[in-house]
Protein backbone atom coordinates (compact mmCIF):
# COMPACT_ATOMS: atom_id res chain seq x y z
CA UNK A 1 0.00 0.00 0.00
CA UNK A 2 1.42 3.44 -0.90
CA UNK A 3 2.45 5.84 1.86
CA UNK A 4 -0.17 8.39 2.97
CA UNK A 5 -0.17 11.66 1.08
CA UNK A 6 -0.83 13.46 4.39
CA UNK A 7 0.58 12.00 7.58
CA UNK A 8 0.42 13.72 10.97
CA UNK A 9 1.46 12.40 14.37
CA UNK A 10 0.72 14.26 17.61
CA UNK A 11 0.30 17.40 15.50
CA UNK A 12 -0.15 20.39 17.82
CA UNK A 13 -0.08 24.17 17.61
CA UNK A 14 0.03 26.67 20.46
CA UNK A 15 -0.54 30.43 20.35
CA UNK A 16 0.81 31.93 23.55
CA UNK A 17 -0.56 29.78 26.35
CA UNK A 18 -3.53 28.50 24.34
CA UNK A 19 -3.35 25.24 22.43
CA UNK A 20 -5.33 25.80 19.23
CA UNK A 21 -4.74 22.21 18.19
CA UNK A 22 -3.55 19.24 20.24
CA UNK A 23 -2.36 15.73 19.42
CA UNK A 24 -3.95 15.22 16.02
CA UNK A 25 -3.31 11.84 14.43
CA UNK A 26 -4.14 11.84 10.73
CA UNK A 27 -3.54 9.82 7.60
CA UNK A 28 -5.03 10.74 4.24
CA UNK A 29 -4.11 8.78 1.15
CA UNK A 30 -4.03 10.01 -2.43
CA UNK A 31 -7.53 10.43 -3.83
CA UNK A 32 -9.28 10.42 -0.46
CA UNK A 33 -11.62 13.17 0.73
CA UNK A 34 -11.82 14.30 4.35
CA UNK A 35 -14.30 16.66 6.02
CA UNK A 36 -13.14 18.51 9.14
CA UNK A 37 -15.97 19.73 11.37
CA UNK A 38 -16.25 21.61 14.64
CA UNK A 39 -17.52 24.85 16.13
CA UNK A 40 -15.78 28.17 15.60
CA UNK A 41 -12.49 28.03 17.49
CA UNK A 42 -12.34 24.23 17.39
CA UNK A 43 -9.06 24.17 15.45
CA UNK A 44 -10.30 23.57 11.90
CA UNK A 45 -8.49 26.53 10.37
CA UNK A 46 -5.35 25.86 12.38
CA UNK A 47 -5.25 22.28 11.10
CA UNK A 48 -5.64 23.38 7.48
CA UNK A 49 -2.96 26.05 7.88
CA UNK A 50 -0.57 23.44 9.22
CA UNK A 51 -1.33 21.09 6.33
CA UNK A 52 -0.81 23.98 3.89
CA UNK A 53 2.57 24.75 5.53
CA UNK A 54 1.33 28.29 6.21
CA UNK A 55 2.01 27.62 9.90
CA UNK A 56 4.56 25.35 11.53
CA UNK A 57 3.58 22.96 14.32
CA UNK A 58 4.61 23.62 17.90
CA UNK A 59 4.86 19.89 18.50
CA UNK A 60 4.42 16.71 16.54
CA UNK A 61 5.41 15.50 13.10
CA UNK A 62 3.97 16.20 9.66
CA UNK A 63 4.77 14.70 6.28
CA UNK A 64 3.16 15.76 3.00
CA UNK A 65 3.79 13.81 -0.20
CA UNK A 66 6.29 11.84 1.87
CA UNK A 67 8.29 14.99 2.62
CA UNK A 68 8.91 16.97 5.78
CA UNK A 69 7.86 20.63 5.30
CA UNK A 70 10.92 22.10 7.00
CA UNK A 71 13.15 20.80 4.23
CA UNK A 72 10.88 20.84 1.18
CA UNK A 73 8.51 23.80 1.37
CA UNK A 74 8.68 24.76 -2.31
CA UNK A 75 8.18 21.20 -3.52
CA UNK A 76 5.19 20.70 -1.23
CA UNK A 77 3.53 24.06 -1.91
CA UNK A 78 3.80 23.56 -5.67
CA UNK A 79 1.62 20.45 -5.35
CA UNK A 80 -1.20 21.82 -3.20
CA UNK A 81 -3.83 24.55 -3.28
CA UNK A 82 -5.19 26.25 -0.17
CA UNK A 83 -8.40 28.28 -0.24
CA UNK A 84 -8.81 30.41 2.87
CA UNK A 85 -11.43 32.85 4.18
CA UNK A 86 -9.42 35.63 2.49
CA UNK A 87 -8.11 34.19 -0.78
CA UNK A 88 -4.83 35.60 -2.02
CA UNK A 89 -5.62 37.43 -5.25
CA UNK A 90 -3.76 39.98 -7.34
CA UNK A 91 -6.13 42.85 -6.56
CA UNK A 92 -5.02 45.24 -9.31
CA UNK A 93 -5.24 42.64 -12.09
CA UNK A 94 -8.22 41.20 -13.90
CA UNK A 95 -9.54 37.75 -13.11
CA UNK A 96 -8.10 36.43 -16.37
CA UNK A 97 -4.65 37.83 -15.58
CA UNK A 98 -4.78 36.25 -12.12
CA UNK A 99 -5.28 32.85 -13.71
CA UNK A 100 -2.75 33.40 -16.50
CA UNK A 101 -0.03 34.16 -13.95
CA UNK A 102 -0.77 30.95 -12.06
CA UNK A 103 -0.72 28.91 -15.23
CA UNK A 104 2.56 30.48 -16.35
CA UNK A 105 4.24 29.91 -12.97
CA UNK A 106 3.13 26.29 -13.00
CA UNK A 107 4.19 25.75 -16.60
CA UNK A 108 0.63 24.96 -17.71
CA UNK A 109 -1.41 26.11 -20.73
CA UNK A 110 -3.63 29.15 -20.32
CA UNK A 111 -7.28 28.09 -20.12
CA UNK A 112 -8.39 31.15 -18.19
CA UNK A 113 -11.67 31.61 -20.06
CA UNK A 114 -12.58 27.98 -19.51
CA UNK A 115 -11.73 28.16 -15.80
CA UNK A 116 -13.74 31.35 -15.36
CA UNK A 117 -16.72 29.87 -17.17
CA UNK A 118 -16.61 26.83 -14.89
CA UNK A 119 -17.11 29.03 -11.83
CA UNK A 120 -19.74 31.23 -13.43
CA UNK A 121 -17.58 34.26 -14.21
CA UNK A 122 -16.95 36.10 -17.47
CA UNK A 123 -13.64 37.55 -18.65
CA UNK A 124 -13.74 41.22 -17.65
CA UNK A 125 -11.11 43.98 -17.78
CA UNK A 126 -12.00 45.32 -14.32
CA UNK A 127 -9.48 44.69 -11.53
CA UNK A 128 -10.37 42.12 -8.89
CA UNK A 129 -10.64 44.73 -6.12
CA UNK A 130 -13.94 45.82 -7.73
CA UNK A 131 -15.43 42.32 -7.36
CA UNK A 132 -18.08 41.40 -4.81
CA UNK A 133 -17.21 38.91 -2.06
CA UNK A 134 -19.07 36.17 -3.90
CA UNK A 135 -17.26 36.83 -7.18
CA UNK A 136 -13.92 36.78 -5.37
CA UNK A 137 -14.78 33.41 -3.86
CA UNK A 138 -15.64 32.05 -7.30
CA UNK A 139 -12.34 33.34 -8.66
CA UNK A 140 -10.54 31.63 -5.79
CA UNK A 141 -12.05 28.32 -6.93
CA UNK A 142 -10.98 29.07 -10.50
CA UNK A 143 -7.43 29.50 -9.15
CA UNK A 144 -7.60 25.96 -7.83
CA UNK A 145 -8.44 24.75 -11.33
CA UNK A 146 -5.54 26.75 -12.74
CA UNK A 147 -3.10 25.29 -10.21
CA UNK A 148 -4.08 21.70 -11.04
CA UNK A 149 -2.96 20.51 -7.57
CA UNK A 150 -2.70 17.02 -6.12
CA UNK A 151 -3.99 18.18 -2.73
CA UNK A 152 -6.74 20.75 -2.18
CA UNK A 153 -7.38 22.32 1.23
CA UNK A 154 -10.54 24.41 1.54
CA UNK A 155 -11.61 26.37 4.61
CA UNK A 156 -15.37 27.08 4.73
CA UNK A 157 -16.04 26.68 1.00
CA UNK A 158 -19.63 27.99 1.19
CA UNK A 159 -18.83 31.31 2.83
CA UNK A 160 -19.95 34.46 0.96
CA UNK A 161 -21.85 32.45 -1.66
CA UNK A 162 -25.54 32.37 -2.57
CA UNK A 163 -27.51 29.12 -3.09
CA UNK A 164 -26.32 28.95 -6.69
CA UNK A 165 -22.77 29.25 -5.41
CA UNK A 166 -23.41 26.41 -2.95
CA UNK A 167 -24.30 24.15 -5.86
CA UNK A 168 -21.20 25.31 -7.72
CA UNK A 169 -18.99 24.31 -4.78
CA UNK A 170 -20.65 20.90 -4.55
CA UNK A 171 -20.03 20.26 -8.23
CA UNK A 172 -16.42 21.43 -8.16
CA UNK A 173 -15.51 19.34 -5.12
CA UNK A 174 -17.12 16.26 -6.65
CA UNK A 175 -15.21 16.84 -9.89
CA UNK A 176 -11.91 17.11 -8.02
CA UNK A 177 -12.60 13.90 -6.11
CA UNK A 178 -13.59 12.07 -9.29
CA UNK A 179 -10.30 13.16 -10.87
CA UNK A 180 -8.39 11.58 -7.99
CA UNK A 181 -7.43 14.84 -6.27
CA UNK A 182 -7.07 14.57 -2.50
CA UNK A 183 -9.51 17.01 -0.87
CA UNK A 184 -9.61 18.16 2.75
CA UNK A 185 -12.28 20.71 3.54
CA UNK A 186 -13.46 22.33 6.75
CA UNK A 187 -17.05 23.43 7.10
CA UNK A 188 -19.69 24.11 9.73
CA UNK A 189 -22.38 23.06 7.23
CA UNK A 190 -22.00 19.47 8.31
CA UNK A 191 -24.98 17.88 6.60
CA UNK A 192 -24.26 19.42 3.23
CA UNK A 193 -20.48 19.00 3.22
CA UNK A 194 -20.67 15.40 4.46
CA UNK A 195 -22.22 14.41 1.13
CA UNK A 196 -19.00 15.37 -0.65
CA UNK A 197 -16.47 13.41 1.41
CA UNK A 198 -15.68 9.84 2.39
CA UNK A 199 -14.36 10.45 5.89
CA UNK A 200 -14.78 13.04 8.62
CA UNK A 201 -12.86 14.34 11.62
CA UNK A 202 -14.58 16.17 14.48
CA UNK A 203 -12.54 18.68 16.48
CA UNK A 204 -13.62 20.15 19.80
CA UNK A 205 -11.53 22.82 21.54
CA UNK A 206 -8.57 21.80 19.37
CA UNK A 207 -8.77 18.11 20.24
CA UNK A 208 -9.98 15.30 17.93
CA UNK A 209 -13.16 13.83 19.44
CA UNK A 210 -14.38 11.55 16.67
CA UNK A 211 -13.43 10.24 13.25
CA UNK A 212 -15.34 7.97 10.91
CA UNK A 213 -17.43 7.83 7.74
CA UNK A 214 -18.60 11.25 6.59
CA UNK A 215 -22.13 9.85 6.38
CA UNK A 216 -22.07 9.62 10.21
CA UNK A 217 -20.69 13.12 10.76
CA UNK A 218 -24.05 14.78 11.43
CA UNK A 219 -24.88 12.24 14.13
CA UNK A 220 -21.45 12.63 15.73
CA UNK A 221 -21.90 16.40 15.76
CA UNK A 222 -25.32 16.09 17.39
CA UNK A 223 -24.11 13.64 20.03
CA UNK A 224 -21.19 15.89 20.94
CA UNK A 225 -23.52 18.83 21.39
CA UNK A 226 -25.71 16.74 23.65
CA UNK A 227 -22.76 16.50 26.00
CA UNK A 228 -21.09 13.17 25.24
CA UNK A 229 -18.85 11.70 22.60
CA UNK A 230 -20.05 8.78 20.44
CA UNK A 231 -19.29 5.34 21.78
CA UNK A 232 -16.94 4.64 18.89
CA UNK A 233 -15.12 7.96 19.23
CA UNK A 234 -11.35 7.92 19.09
CA UNK A 235 -10.43 10.13 21.98
CA UNK A 236 -7.27 12.21 21.88
CA UNK A 237 -7.10 13.09 25.54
Amino acid sequence: MPAPLVEAHELSRRYGRRWALARVELEVRAGESLLVIGQNGSGKTTLLRLLATATLPTRGALRLFGLEPTGALWSIRSRLAFLTHLPALYEDLSASDNLRILARVGGRPDHSEQWLARVGLEPRPEPVFSYSAGMRKRLAFARILAQDPELVLVDEPYGQLDPEGFSLVDGLVRELVERGVTVILASHLVERASRLCERALLLHHGVPRWSGPASDASRAWQVLHQGSAPAHARGAG
